[in-house]
């Protein structure tokens, strides 16, 4: 029996990179998913991915995870469509660089705007629909190793998946007894748009990034699938003793 086999899950960021790996492994697993993202080419890319045998079981929707309306208005679609909620992935972020002291601040709150607001508006949105699962309800959030580490140059972004990690432990404690688990996925250097997209200060320093992709390959950056095979596991029945923690992917960045 397939780990997802009657489970009903949402995944944000679901048009690229991370999210659409862990949308497609889910959607392997047996699960019935809503891929939202606020790319309508990138949910066509992750419906098309999808094996055929597969689609009948796979909703896309765009998706703006910083605007409440947004979130509200496709989150009461998303469960009348699945008909409630299992397991909720926020995989949807946005990441920023440059020197600290030339930060606009406009840069800073899109950052948090996506990164932790809208982690917190999908929470707030799905947990009436997760505490009534009869699997018990499962949150995904996503820190970084940008969140324990120094990242240079990216201190919207740590700071933003800082504020990811304590806002799962909150919700991990205050939703503990009624049957709801909350963990956050922690990957270090990840291949995918957002990391190759990244436009550094022209002066910056590279030897401060080196240890960012981590020792296993070679200090080779992971891949997507790398992620989602961990959350495949953390959000099915396999990780059902596991709340309020960290799992850190990182290729051995913070050893």
């Amino acid at each position: 029996m397939l780990r997802y086999d009657g489970r009903r899950v949402i995944v944000t960021g679901a048009g690229s990179g991370i999210g659409q790996g862990i949308a497609l492994r889910l959607l392997a697993e047996g699960a019935q998913l809503v891929a939202a993202d606020i790319s309508e080419s990138g949910l066509a890319a992750t419906r098309a991915a999808a094996p055929a045998d597969q689609r009948d079981r796979l909703t896309t929707v765009v998706l703006n995870v910083a605007d409440r309306d947004s979130v509200r208005t496709v989150s009461a679609q998303a469960f009348e469509t699945l008909g409630g909620l299992d397991v909720l992935v926020n995989a949807a972020g946005i990441m920023r660089a440059g020197h600290t002291h030339e930060m606009p601040l406009e840069t800073w709150n899109e950052v948090l705007a996506v990164n932790l607001t809208g982690t917190f508006l999908m929470i707030q949105s799905a947990i009436p629909q997760l505490i009534e699962s009869k699997h018990g309800g499962v949150i995904v959030n996503f820190s970084s190793t940008a969140a324990f580490g120094s990242n240079p140059y990216m201190a919207a972004y740590a700071a933003s998946k800082a504020g990811v990690n304590a806002l799962t432990h909150a919700i991990a404690l205050e939703y503990v007894k009624k049957g709801l688990r909350a963990v956050n996925i922690v990957p270090g250097g990840i291949s995918t748009g957002i990391t190759s997209g990244l436009s550094l200060p022209a002066d910056a320093d590279w030897s401060l990034m080196a240890r960012l992709p981590g020792w296993i390959d070679g200090g080779q950056l992971g891949k997507p699938e790398d992620i989602a095979g961990v959350v495949a596991m953390a959000a099915s029945d396999d990780g059902r003793y596991m709340t309020g923690t960290e799992l850190r992917v990182d290729g051995g960045a913070l050893m």
